[in-house]
């Protein structure tokens, strides 16, 4: 059974992340409309992407009042992450396969961001002696 504290972030970062997409991908509809390719303007998009969401993620989504750095550095770990299998799969998907960029482009925001959502709740805004409590487990059983 999911937390109420889990599910006012699911749909707090719920909210966050469909306004956000939903312009983001508005702009990615715009911009290769234009004539920018699909990889190009996906990647110009991302990086507005990650740090918008970062000041409502932590302010909004999860209320993380812990240290800026360590969670930012983190954040970007993820959305780098993400941003290289959202690539990979335009590469595979569309140059490869032929699919039409728009439709994997939603598929992929619908699904990364649902893996996005349970790295940002268990470690980018976890309590900062949750993540110190994981790392000290990590090296005891290594």
């Amino acid at each position: 059974m999911i937390s109420r504290n889990a599910m006012t972030q699911l749909v707090r970062f719920g909210i966050v992340g469909v306004a956000s997409n939903g312009v983001l991908y508005l702009a990615y509809l715009l911009l290769t409309s234009a004539g920018l390719g699909a990889k190009t303007a996906m990647s110009l998009l991302y990086v507005v992407g990650v740090i918008q969401t970062f000041v409502f993620n932590k302010r909004w989504s999860f209320r993380h009042d812990g240290v800026h750095g360590p969670a930012f550095v983190r954040y970007c770990i993820v959305y780098v992450g993400g941003y290289l299998l959202n690539l990979l799969a335009l590469f595979v998907l569309v140059d490869m396969h032929g699919y039409p960029h728009q439709v994997v482009q939603g598929i992929l925001i619908l699904t990364l961001a649902a893996l996005m959502f349970v790295l940002q709740k268990y470690w980018v805004f976890a309590r900062e002696k949750d993540v110190e409590s994981s790392r000290n487990t990590v090296s005891l059983t290594e």
